[in-house]
């Protein structure tokens, strides 16, 4: 059985509240420099032209608002995931973010990387100070996950266990470094890294499942899988979602909140509607993203933002 999803925002704590829920754990959220968030906004108000569709941004409001937003949809701790497109960029964007962690309690401590010759350094620099959850992007960085400037890097992030959101499927535009097999090249160098590969690959799902079987740590994250919106571009391929089910426990909320052209609540709906069960819905909501995240007990939570 799977209980409907719910369809506005505001049913989302009643949608928690019957699957017994204390919260979601999303593992897919971006928080940016204003004005850095300002020329994504403005490259999505030109996705017509990118894409070949238009992509309005759902929530283009303000830092204070965002998070009050989250909050309300139960974000039991809130990503603020970062990523450069140029060297120089990921030292002063992972600054940034420890200080928002630092001035906003229930924000994740998050950062990023870049193949340059102190990625080693500053990722090591970023996980003293408590960096819990990183960020990749490998199309708009226009580099390998494999380039060997990174090993240094991906060596202390294996060995500290903390995950890392990997944006790497083709989808929904290809790149130079994109698609599953340069990650594999990567995961057979650090075949312990916890690697949470974005979008389930979007759209070389079968491939990057194959991945999440072959490797231990290896999470999927639901970012607009199985949308309105995505549906039309990169669709769920037949008999894929049985293998979601099979890999219950390897599959994580992902969202990419604020940037999106829907109401949050439409993923949530989404994930119900592929009819894999509530036990599966709470895996994939709550429990899998609580243990990548160390979110802990309810009790804890409570704790964490007091």
């Amino acid at each position: 059985m799977t209980t409907p999803g719910p369809l506005t925002d505001e049913e989302i704590p009643r949608y928690l509240e019957r699957l017994g829920l204390p919260g979601l754990a999303d593992i897919h959220v971006h928080f940016l420099p204003q004005n850095m968030l300002d020329k994504v906004w403005r490259y999505f108000d030109r996705a017509e032209e990118t894409y070949g569709w238009p992509w309005p941004i759902a929530y283009r409001v303000s830092e204070e608002e965002r998070l009050r937003l989250a909050r309300g949809f139960g974000l039991a701790a809130i990503p603020a995931l970062s990523y450069p497109h140029k060297p120089g960029m990921a030292r002063w964007l992972n600054d940034w973010s420890a200080d928002l962690a630092r001035r906003v309690p229930d924000v994740i401590h998050c950062a990023t990387m870049y193949p340059e010759p102190d990625a080693g350094q500053y990722v090591a620099g970023a996980l003293a100070a408590g960096a819990r959850l990183f960020k990749v992007h490998v199309q708009v960085g226009k580099f390998g996950p494999d380039d060997l400037m990174l090993e240094p890097a991906w060596a202390a992030l294996e060995e500290a266990g903390v995950p890392v959101v990997i944006h790497a499927g083709s989808k929904p535009l290809p790149g130079t470094f994109t698609g599953p097999e340069r990650v594999a090249r990567l995961l057979d160098r650090h075949p312990q890294l916890a690697l949470v590969i974005a979008h389930l690959g979007m759209p070389e799902y079968w491939e990057f499942a194959d991945l999440a079987e072959r490797f231990p740590r290896v999470h999927l994250d639901t970012t607009m899988v199985a949308t309105d919106f995505t549906e039309r571009f990169a669709p769920l391929p037949d008999g894929f979602p049985a293998r979601l089910a099979e890999l219950g426990d390897r599959v994580v909320l992902g969202s990419d909140f604020p940037n999106i052209p829907y109401p949050y609540a439409h993923q949530l709906d989404a994930l119900a509607r592929l009819d894999l069960g509530d036990d599966w819905m709470r895996k994939v909501l709550w429990e899998n993203g609580a243990r990548l995240l160390g979110l802990g007990s309810p009790a804890n939570l409570t704790a964490q933002r007091t």
